[in-house]
């Protein structure tokens, strides 16, 4: 666990954090990787993220990554790449807020601002911008996508 810290402490702290925890298909993940770098919004903009891709995350649970990360204060949410967002279907990755229960005041504040849910790859960078400039709150993006039939964020502008 302690190298994943020093990694997390040596990241690009302005772009997307996706961590890859699935290895078992390279292939998919290969597509994984290029849709999420392929260009977003309906301004074409460039992806930013910083991708983990080392077999030590390899099986990484969204509760192991919360205590690797909770050391990252600036750090609001992490995307992995899992099982899930390898099969075949529109890719989607988990997204699961940065946010302890010691964190918050009570669990109604921790129910209301942490957990996880599913996004598109495009989401992943729509969420990144807007919380990177606290233009929206990881609820947000949570409301969305439990407002979505599968429970998956998709976008405000779709």
């Amino acid at each position: 666990m302690s190298e994943r810290m020093e990694w997390l402490a040596e990241r690009d702290r302005d772009a997307a954090l996706i961590i890859r925890t699935d290895y078992g298909d390279e292939q998919a993940w290969a597509a994984v990787k290029e849709e999420l770098l392929r260009p977003w919004g309906d301004g074409d903009y460039e992806p930013y993220v910083h991708i983990a891709d080392d077999p030590q995350w390899a099986g990484c649970t969204s509760a192991q990554m919360l205590s690797a990360a909770s050391t990252d204060e600036e750090l609001s949410v992490v995307f992995l790449a899992d099982h899930d967002s390898m099969q075949d279907g529109p890719t989607t990755l988990l997204a699961v807020a940065a946010l302890t229960r010691e964190e918050c005041d009570s669990d109604e504040e921790f129910e209301a601002e942490g957990g996880e849910f599913r996004t598109v790859s495009a989401g992943v960078h729509e969420m990144h911008a807007n919380l990177m400039i606290a233009n929206m709150s990881f609820s947000d993006f949570k409301e969305a996508a439990m407002e979505d039939f599968q429970g998956t964020f998709r976008g405000f502008a779709t």
